[in-house]
């Protein structure tokens, strides 16, 4: 069997650490390095003739990640939050420029890619909507990469509204209203754990994809 050679950037962070786990169960991907902030990610990929870098990073640093990895010759896989559109543009110019693909995805969990397509449907029978998204108290932007998304996929400018306290991991849900009555559609994950699945499938089917891609729903 031909294994996928897979590194983890950002690994000793929580998402990077739960990645690092769910690489290593898999029979066809091989984990090549485990990286964090201040080491030399590029060198790294060519020493390791590394396929895949997947990065759960920063906001601050994602860009500089993706610029590296796309021009090492590397497919990417961001679930990073906090990406500008001018900077997707410029990611897709760089995948273009070395011919590798990168998926942007603000979530992971197959039941949050669910949430928002359900939210896609019922804009169109129930217009007036709102967002609340609730995370940990530790994540770095707000509102979240998935409420924006989420936003976007509904077509219209919703109000989002973002609460960062400690317990929580990540969960999302979109109130709809109508007359004389009310649509609440919810996801939460519970653990890091649900957002694996997602991170497996997308190493698996990066080589597939061109060029930029944004969002998992892509991949279902």
């Amino acid at each position: 069997m031909v294994k996928i050679k897979v590194i983890v950037n950002g690994a000793k962070g929580k998402m990077g650490i739960e990645t690092v786990k769910a690489v290593q169960k898999e029979n066809d991907l091989e984990l090549m390095a485990q990286t964090d902030i201040g080491e030399p990610l590029a060198a790294i990929i060519n020493d390791t003739k590394a396929e895949v870098v997947v990065d759960f990073t920063h906001p601050k640093s994602v860009m500089d990640n993706i610029r590296t990895i796309l021009s090492s010759g590397a497919h990417a896989i961001v679930g990073t939050t906090g990406i500008s559109e001018a900077e997707m543009k410029e990611i897709k110019v760089l995948c273009e420029k070395n011919k590798v693909n990168c998926l942007v995805a603000p979530n992971f969990a197959i039941g949050a890619v669910l949430m928002m397509q359900f939210a896609k449907e019922a804009v169109k029978h129930m217009p007036a909507a709102e967002i609340i998204e609730f995370h940990h108290e530790t994540k770095a932007d707000k509102p979240s990469g998935t409420a924006i998304k989420t936003g976007h996929l509904m077509g219209k400018e919703v109000p989002i509204h973002s609460v960062r306290l400690p317990g929580l991991v990540a969960h999302q849900e979109v109130i709809f209203g109508g007359l004389g009555q009310t649509l609440t559609i919810r996801h939460d994950s519970i653990s890091r754990e649900s957002f694996m699945p997602g991170v497996i499938m997308a190493i698996r089917k990066i080589k597939e994809l061109k060029g930029l891609v944004y969002g998992l729903e892509h991949l279902l």
